[in-house]
């Protein structure tokens, strides 16, 4: 056995204080995920399945950071916990569910108790033909009546013209006491919904962490069999912005052709290796298309790689490494685990971490 180096972890070190004329006030957190997606806060919940599902990636990016949704899931079931956070707040809902007039009560019933939207469009073709709503169902008793004879119809919707911004939709519910408006083209085809919720999200949420569409940030975990082809797949299709390949041991070959496999079929979406200890193991991700790493072998509250298979480099040492490894690449670096207090994520930063992942911390909380 050869001993490698002195090794540190969080509880090891502590920040010497220096002098600083930065108040806080004038402190910004904004940081890189991966190489081309920033985050508002260097915060990253765990893709645990007694953690980030769809509600708590929803709260993690509405705060400016990013959850990850857990593989313990079908395919199709996570791919629809990462499509609840892309519908939850848009500004402008690109692709709002939409019905056709010849449905019945009962079916955008069940609809509206599927999916929690309280309002649909409904569609003749590609055409908007009217608009119906909880306040049209309310007190409804015929559940087999069409959509047709419930709905309001296009000649008395109130709808903004596709470009129109936020601001002239506020002002149109307002003056209409509308809870929601259509964005239309001069087709009178459907480009979009605007709704009530979405304004206040967007102004009680300022530093959400949002992507170029105004959709939430989030992202999935996936594993390295080749059953997880499907899983991505669906993931894509759903709008997750980063695909991480999550395993206990990174530096392996199925992590590495698996990172390289989604890059080359899906080169839009980011994709995280991961979990690593060494400079090598990070170089080796880098040369295989990774936009991002995931630091940690053994130190989360729950990971027993360290007790069962005596594997795992203490945490700041293998952020600092990792972090000397990946100097010039421009690729960022996630430390994954072992944060018990807050001045953990403070010590991950300093040792070279872009952002940190927790799981235990967020564990415990109401989102």
């Amino acid at each position: 056995m050869r001993l490698i180096q002195k090794a540190l972890t969080f509880d090891d070190v502590l920040l010497v204080p220096a002098y600083s004329a930065v108040l806080p006030r004038d402190t910004s957190l904004v940081t890189q995920l991966t190489r081309e997606i920033t985050i508002n806060i260097p915060l990253v919940s765990a893709a645990m399945d007694t953690v980030t599902e769809g509600r708590l990636a929803i709260a993690m990016a509405s705060e400016g950071g990013i959850g990850i949704i857990h593989k313990n899931l079908k395919p199709a079931e996570q791919a629809k916990e990462v499509a609840k956070v892309k519908r939850f707040e848009s500004g402008v809902l690109r692709d709002p569910i939409t019905i056709s007039p010849e449905m019945t009560v009962r079916q955008v019933i069940a609809l509206s108790r599927e999916h929690g939207f309280s309002g649909f469009p409904v569609l003749q073709g590609k055409t908007v033909v009217g608009i119906i709503t909880n306040r049209d169902l309310r007190f409804e008793e015929d559940l087999d009546a069409t959509v047709k004879a419930k709905m309001t119809p296009r000649e008395r919707l109130i709808t903004v013209k596709e470009g129109a911004s936020l601001e002239d939709a506020k002002r149109l519910m307002s003056k209409h006491r509308l809870e929601r408006v259509l964005v239309v083209n001069d087709a009178f085809e459907l480009r979009g919904l605007v709704t009530v919720k979405d304004i206040l999200k967007a102004t009680e949420h300022p530093n959400a962490a949002k992507d170029s569409e105004g959709k939430l940030r989030v992202g999935a975990a996936v594993g390295v069999g080749p059953d997880n082809d499907e899983r991505v797949e669906l993931l894509v299709k759903a709008g997750v912005d980063v695909i991480v390949v999550d395993t206990a041991h990174g530096h392996s070959q199925g992590v590495l052709d698996r990172v390289k496999w989604v890059k080359q079929n899906y080169p839009q979406v980011q994709v995280i290796g991961g979990n690593i200890a060494t400079g090598d193991a990070a170089k080796a991700l880098a040369d295989h298309g990774a936009d991002g790493v995931k630091v940690g072998i053994g130190p989360g509250s729950i990971c027993t790689t360290r007790i069962v298979a005596g594997v795992g480099v203490p945490q700041i040492t293998a952020v600092v490494n990792v972090a000397n490894a990946l100097k010039g690449t421009g690729i960022p670096l996630i430390a994954d685990g072992g944060v018990r207090y807050s001045g953990d994520v403070a010590k991950a930063l300093a040792a070279g971490a872009n952002s940190v992942m927790m799981g235990g911390m967020f564990a415990g909380t109401e989102e």
